[in-house]
């Protein structure tokens, strides 16, 4: 089968698309003939030997797909050949084929194609459990969207709008912006423009943000950070921009809030039952238009070193994604 391949850590120009061998699914696996895999920040970091964790190269990168069933474990009972799944790994899935743990596998709701559902599950998980998991934000509370107009920060903006809370996106252009007021957003922040800490206090009426989502990182935390209100909640989403703050602790202190730390995959890993339980929520949600992903561009699996470079290149907005 086809597959990009990492073989050493480096920019998107250093992989490779080659024929590479795939095995039969484990026990507890399933096997799944990708049709669309979604392009994620994150990607651009582990084929750079920089997120969380580092695969053993040679690797595959890939973590949001779509497809169809190929072939089942001896203990998968949930799922069969010829179903239409869509799910999480945590590589593997630039490629035709990927074996998974089935846990992580979805049946794919009929009223979405194999791109939109390849779009959903790790922007939209991750926005969920940040936002209800750890913020445990409130109808009628601020929450103030940094980056607002990626996948992470779309779909946080929605999901905050379904729970009844007042959303300020915050952005690098006027572009990105419209398409975040189309989203939900009640208003909206130009951070290359306007000062982020000022505009987030005259937008509360001195009070400031009850939550900030940060997926940015970079030289926009500090300042959210400082327009957060007694009490507020800062999630630490990931570093869009390349650089990890350094924050000075005698923030918190002083105004009694919580820097609170969000990752969405090992959540999924270590709790896959109330994993379950948020994402049948947002099908639900999906069902009932009030979730709708935006997608900015679609690649061949060839191309996926010109989708990283989009990425890389913050022209994005929404979610890129290959089609095999």
């Amino acid at each position: 089968m086809k597959a990009i391949v990492c073989e050493t850590y480096g920019p998107p120009s250093t992989l490779i698309h080659k024929d590479i061998e795939i095995s039969a699914p484990g026990p507890k696996e399933v096997q799944v003939d990708i049709k669309a895999c979604s392009v994620n920040f994150p990607d651009t970091l582990i084929i750079k030997g920089k997120y969380q964790f580092k695969p053993d190269l040679p690797f595959t990168p890939g973590s949001d797909i779509a497809g169809v069933i190929a072939a089942v474990g001896d203990e998968v009972k949930h799922l069969k050949v010829g179903d239409e799944v869509f799910g999480f790994t945590m590589t593997g899935g630039y490629a035709e084929k990927v074996n998974v743990t089935a846990q992580t596998i979805f049946p794919k709701p009929q009223m979405m194609d194999f791109p939109l559902a390849a779009s959903f599950l790790l922007a939209y998980s991750t926005s969920y459990h940040a936002l209800v998991d750890r913020a445990h934000l409130q109808e009628g509370e601020t929450v103030v969207v940094l980056g607002a107009s990626g996948g992470v920060g779309l779909a946080a903006v929605e999901i905050a709008k379904c729970i009844g809370a007042r959303v300020i996106a915050a952005a690098s252009t006027d572009e990105k912006l419209a398409l975040c007021k189309t989203h939900g957003a009640d208003e909206v922040i130009n951070y290359t423009t306007e000062e982020l800490k000022v505009r987030i206090k005259e937008l509360t009426n001195g009070k400031g943000a009850d939550v900030v989502y940060d997926p940015v990182g970079g030289s926009y935390s500090e300042p959210a950070l400082r327009a957060i209100t007694y009490n507020g909640r800062f999630l630490v989403v990931g570093f869009a921009a390349g650089d990890i703050p350094k924050i000075p602790l005698n923030l918190p202190l002083l105004k009694s809030c919580q820097i609170v730390g969000v990752f969405w995959g090992s959540f999924a890993q270590q709790f896959p039952k109330q994993n379950m339980a948020n994402s049948m929520q947002l099908i639900q949600w999906y069902a009932e238009g009030k979730l709708k992903p935006h997608i900015h561009g679609t690649y061949p699996l060839e191309d996926a070193p010109k989708a990283l470079e989009e990425m890389l290149e913050r022209k994005v907005m929404g979610k890129v994604l290959l089609l095999m």
